[in-house]
C-alpha cells in the first residue's frame, strides 16, 4: 500500500504522514525543504520499517504537479492514499498584502489541489478503489476579511471536494473522498502567514490521528473539535454580513 503526501516536511502533513506509516503504508512525502524531508524519512523508515520516497519542490509550479503525477504514475502505478495538505496563509488588508504571494497561494491552496486530486482520482475511479482526503478549513465556512485571499482558497477546496463526493455518490463508487476542516493548528502556519492566533491551538499530531482515524472510516466532511463543528453550523445560520463583521475583529487580533 502506497500513500501521497503533500506539504509533509512539518505540521499535520508530517503527522499524517506518521499516522499512515504506523498503518504499514509506503509514503511518497512532498516538500519545498529537501532536509526537512530527509529527517521525515529517516525517522518514519527507522521507526516503522516503512518505504519512503521524497520529493523535494514547491507545488505553486501547475507544470510540476503535472509531473509529478506522471513520475509517480510510471514508478509505482497506483497509490492508495493521497492526502492534499500543502498549502499556506498570509494576513493583513486586502490592498495591502503582497500579489505574488497571493498567487502563490492560490496556485498552491487550489490549482495543487485541484491537479493531483483529478489526475489520481481518475486512476481510482478505474480500480474503483482509493482514499482521497483534501484539507481545508474551518476558514472555509464563511467570508474572512483580513485574511480574504486564504479564506476564500479553502472555501474552494471545501465546495469542491464535496461536489467531487457527491459525483462518487451518484455512480455508486467504492473510492473515498474527505475534506479536513480543523480550526487553529499548532504548526508553522501563524509564521508564515505573519498572524498570532488568540485561541487555542490544537496539536497538529491530534489533528493528523483523528482525520486519518475518520478517513479511512469514510467521515466526508471531517471536524477534529466539537467546537469547530458548532462554528460551522452557527456560519450556516447567522447571515454571512454578521460573520464577516465578526471574522474581522478575530483577526485583527492575530495581525502581528
Amino acid at each position: 500500500m502506497i500513500a501521497l503526501v503533500t506539504g509533509a516536511s512539518s505540521g499535520i502533513g508530517k503527522d499524517i504522514a506518521k499516522e499512515l506509516a504506523k498503518r504499514g503504508y509506503n509514503l511518497i512525502i512532498v516538500a519545498r525543504n529537501k532536509e526537512a524531508l530527509k529527517e521525515v524519512q529517516s525517522n518514519l523508515k527507522k521507526e516503522y520499517n516503512i518505504n519512503v520516497d521524497i520529493r523535494a519542490m514547491d507545488l505553486i509550479d501547475r507544470d510540476g504537479c503535472r509531473n509529478l503525477y506522471k513520475d509517480i504514475k510510471k514508478q509505482y502505478n497506483f497509490i492508495d492514499v493521497v492526502i492534499n495538505n500543502a498549502g499556506f496563509g498570509t494576513c493583513g488588508e486586502f490592498t495591502q498584502t503582497d500579489l505574488d504571494k497571493e498567487l502563490g497561494m492560490i496556485d498552491t491552496n487550489i490549482s495543487a489541489v485541484h491537479i493531483l486530486t483529478k489526475l489520481f482520482l481518475k486512476d481510482m475511479v478505474n480500480k474503483d478503489k482509493g482514499y482521497i482526503m483534501n484539507v481545508s478549513s474551518i476558514a472555509g465556512f464563511m467570508p474572512g476579511p483580513l485574511m480574504a485571499t486564504y479564506y476564500s482558497t479553502k472555501a474552494y477546496v471545501l465546495r469542491f471536494t464535496q461536489s467531487i463526493q457527491q459525483e462518487l455518490r451518484m455512480k455508486k463508487s467504492n473510492v473515498k473522498v474527505s475534506v479536513l476542516c480543523p480550526g487553529p493548528v499548532k504548526t508553522n502556519f501563524q509564521k508564515v502567514a505573519d498572524v498570532k492566533f488568540n485561541i487555542t491551538e490544537t496539536k497538529s499530531s491530534d489533528v493528523a490521528k483523528i482525520a486519518i482515524r475518520k478517513m479511512f472510516k469514510d467521515k466526508k466532511v471531517i471536524f477534529t473539535q466539537f467546537h469547530i463543528r458548532l462554528t460551522s453550523i452557527f456560519s450556516k445560520i447567522l447571515p454571512d454580513r454578521f460573520m464577516a463583521f465578526c471574522c474581522y475583529f478575530v483577526q485583527k487580533r492575530k495581525i502581528q
